[in-house]
């Protein structure tokens, strides 16, 4: 190699080694820590580096807790960085906590991040409360009028219970529970529209909130509207069902009453089957009378003139005959 040029990459690797140094040794956001108060070791900024944590993030937001007056330390910010929350959100949201008086602390805002709600806002909740519109919620007094209510419900974020508290929709579930109940207890309907605050002191009185990410301040009737005669028509339905069941059972009797008559029919058919066949008997009994000795010619004649008179007697008696009518024409 040329001696010449081993001086000119001496330079440049000196220049490459001051850049990697600068890298990294970030002196600038050392420098800018020192001006703004934040007393950071540069041998710390480097081991950052090395635990792939960015300086620049922990520096910044060590700087913007000091301004505020936080007690934060960067062992603090860089711990909660690597267990994935969110520096900044967290910051900012330990000195909106700070400015407007609500007790929060640096574990319990981390607590919240890392739960996977915006601790920031919540703490804007906090603030400023949060109008819920219910979606309309249909409940049916005890004179059977169907009333639909609409409610909004007036909450603000429980910093002590976002980690592991019910979100908006138990809220609004326990709302139309307390609305259905109420208005189911009302004697009549008209109560409940003369006096639509009974709804909110009801279900306010219910302490909703229990167990949830809010606290409810109050529960506003907005709209109550008149719906069906619920009453009238399950009354309808029911007319109708009873109006089926009496019809099924007049045509159960119905069929139970043909079968009856079939079955007699078929009996007295049966009956009649057996007279016809003793009657066909009896031509031949008279004959085996005959022939035994046990019935003589003026037997046998004088049944006949017995039979004849029996049948014209019984001709007479019946209604209809020819003689009555002959009786009538007279």
């Amino acid at each position: 190699m040329d001696p010449n040029f081993t001086p000119i990459l001496m330079i440049v690797g000196a220049i490459v080694a001051f850049f990697i140094l600068l890298y990294l040794l970030p002196v600038n956001l050392w420098f800018t820590a020192q001006l703004s108060g934040v007393r950071v070791n540069l041998l710390n900024l480097l081991l950052m580096r090395l635990r792939k944590v960015s300086p620049a993030l922990v520096t910044n937001a060590m700087i913007t807790s000091t301004k505020a007056g936080l007690n934060i330390t960067s062992n603090e910010i860089e711990t909660h960085y690597l267990a994935g929350g969110n520096v900044n959100n967290v910051i900012k949201a330990l000195i909106s906590a700070d400015k407007a008086n609500i007790p929060l602390d640096f574990k319990l805002a981390t607590a919240i991040d890392l739960a996977g709600r915006d601790v920031f806002d919540a703490v804007q909740l906090s603030v400023n409360p949060r109008v819920i519109n219910t979606p309309p919620v249909a409940a049916v007094a005890k004179d059977g009028i169907q009333l639909i209510a609409k409610a909004r419900v007036t909450v603000r974020a429980n910093i002590n219970q976002l980690v592991g508290g019910a979100g908006e929709e138990t809220i609004l579930a326990r709302v139309g529970e307390g609305i259905v109940t109420t208005i189911g207890s009302a004697a009549n309907h008209k109560e409940v529209l003369e006096n639509p605050d009974r709804i909110s002191k009801t279900v306010l009185a219910k302490g909703l909130d229990s167990g949830t990410a809010f606290e409810i301040l109050s529960i506003d009737i907005a709209d109550i509207d008149i719906g069906e005669n619920v009453g009238a028509k399950l009354q309808t339905d029911q007319a109708e069902a009873d109006l089926k069941v009496a019809n099924a059972r007049a045509e159960e009797r119905r069929a139970m009453a043909v079968a009856s008559e079939q079955e007699m029919r078929s009996k007295a058919q049966e009956a009649r089957a057996k007279v016809i066949e003793a009657e066909a008997q009896v031509p031949l009994a008279m004959a085996e009378a005959f022939r035994t000795g046990n019935l003589g010619v003026m037997d046998y004649y004088r049944m006949q003139n017995i039979q004849a008179d029996t049948d014209m007697r019984g001709s007479i008696a019946k209604p209809g005959t020819n003689a009555d009518k002959g009786n009538k024409n007279k």
